[in-house]
């Protein structure tokens, strides 16, 4: 029991890094991860011998580690990632949560939902084709979705004799290129998953590196969880009403802080309303406390009685997004229909569903070149287009660029319920935010 709890005080003291693999076809993803969980002990006993079974049945005398990740049968048949597999593990220093992410360009969508959360992405390349034009897709995926931290992964290093000029040249046009699309932080590193060099240990083969592994890497890639300093944005999932005896007259607005902070005595605009008060208190736990922050569930109560409910937006009176019916983003279509102008949809942005119309779809985006393609009139499946959607109601919405919870949204099919695409509100790369104006024109004749 003791080493138990000495875990568990140990896991809750180390930071949360959450990543994920992207690359093509056999450039050694799954390899690679299973690599990772392999040589950081952090697969369990039965799992490697299900492993090993399972190899050996296949004609291996080596364990594949890459059927660590590869659950499906499909992916077993044909040596191929399909769906994102989801892994959890932890080191002493931090723990880890990995999407294991496909590499066809038939599932650019997968990547998209794999990559949507993570604060770093590993892009495998490898060394004996270099940069290919699913490597700058990955990278532009990566860029699009405003990961901060980008890790070149060049694998094979064992196929090209470990060969310094051949990582260098590779390193020196992905750079490049990714940091064209606004990408901040770029490391590259040599390794060969199959081997194990530089993945968890370092290679005796590339004397010639002197840089981290890559589980060290992730081990101390700064990653800041501190959301204090965002724009304080709290979506209303709840209403808490108990009328008893004991709480005759308690009203409190529950949910979870999607970002920056929040204190009693604070005062606050609650969209898209407008309407104004001041936090009266603050719940958290079942006590009482002066300061909340993102990302902490909690029951707001606020000094007035107003008119609050599900969807709507608390945020500073000083500090509140612009509320606006006219939506213009980029997004990744994701559903087997097709997206086409006109299309009636709901939207789902934090706690909030609306009614919405695509008005217009301006351009479908080329990722190999960058290119835009205009006026396509619609969207398929794992295209990434720019989208101007007409919502019945207005919405509290910031720009992707200032926050990956409340710059997104999802468009729904109201038939089914199913998910049609994921939108990023505002300009598409990071390079382009400064530069980029996308309010768009209100149509007088819009008939909501």
């Amino acid at each position: 029991m003791t080493n138990l709890t000495q875990h568990a005080e140990q896991l809750s003291t180390t930071t949360l890094l959450r990543f994920a693999t992207a690359g093509s076809v056999d450039d050694g993803k799954s390899t690679l991860v299973g690599r990772l969980l392999h040589d950081s002990k952090s697969v369990l006993t039965d799992q490697l011998e299900a492993v090993e079974h399972a190899s050996r049945s296949r004609g291996q005398e080596a364990p594949d580690l890459a059927l660590l990740t590869d659950g499906l049968r499909a992916e077993r048949e044909q040596g191929i990632t399909i769906d994102v597999a989801y892994r959890y593990f932890a080191t002493p220093r931090r723990r880890f949560i990995l999407a294991d992410t496909p590499g066809h360009v038939q599932y650019t969508r997968n990547m998209v939902t794999g990559a949507s959360t993570a604060e770093l992405a590993v892009v495998l390349v490898d060394a004996r084709n270099g940069v290919v034009e699913q490597t700058r897709r990955h990278a532009a995926v990566a860029a699009l979705l405003r990961v901060p931290h980008v890790v070149l992964a060049v694998n094979k290093m064992d196929l090209v004799d470990y060969a310094e000029p051949v990582f260098a040249a590779i390193a020196e046009e992905f750079t490049a290129y990714a940091a064209s699309l606004g990408v901040p932080e770029i490391t590259a590193i040599p390794i060969s998953a199959l081997a194990g060099d530089n993945v968890v240990e370092p290679s005796a083969h590339m004397d010639w590196y002197g840089g981290p592994t890559v589980l060290e890497h992730l081990e101390t890639v700064p990653v800041s969880h501190d959301l204090t300093g965002c724009h304080a944005r709290f979506p209303v999932q709840y209403v808490i009403r108990p009328q008893t005896a004991e709480h005759p007259d308690y009203r409190g607005y529950a949910g979870q802080i999607a970002a920056g902070a929040f204190r009693v005595g604070e005062a606050v605009t609650v969209l898209p309303s407008g309407r104004t008060s001041t936090i009266a208190g603050i719940d958290a736990l079942g006590e009482s406390v002066d300061i909340a922050w993102a990302p902490q569930s909690v029951t707001v109560r606020l000094a007035d009685d107003i008119d609050v409910s599900r969807g709507d937006l608390i945020a500073p009176a000083d500090d509140a997004p612009t509320v606006t019916q006219d939506v213009e983003a980029t997004v990744c279509h994701v559903a087997d229909q097709p997206l086409v102008v006109g299309q009636r949809v709901l939207l789902k942005h934090t706690t909030r569903t609306v009614k919405a119309i695509v008005k217009d779809i301006p351009s479908r985006l080329t990722l190999d070149d960058l290119s835009q393609h205009p006026a396509p009139g619609r969207l398929v499946a794992n295209d990434i287009g720019r989208v101007v959607v007409r919502t019945a109601e207005p919405l509290a919405l910031d720009a992707y660029a200032d926050s990956r919870r409340t710059g997104s949204f999802l468009l729904i099919d109201p038939a089914d319920g199913t998910t049609l695409t994921a939108g990023m509100a505002g300009a598409s790369f990071a390079a382009e935010a400064d530069a980029a104006d996308d309010d768009a024109d209100a149509d007088a004749e819009w008939d909501f």
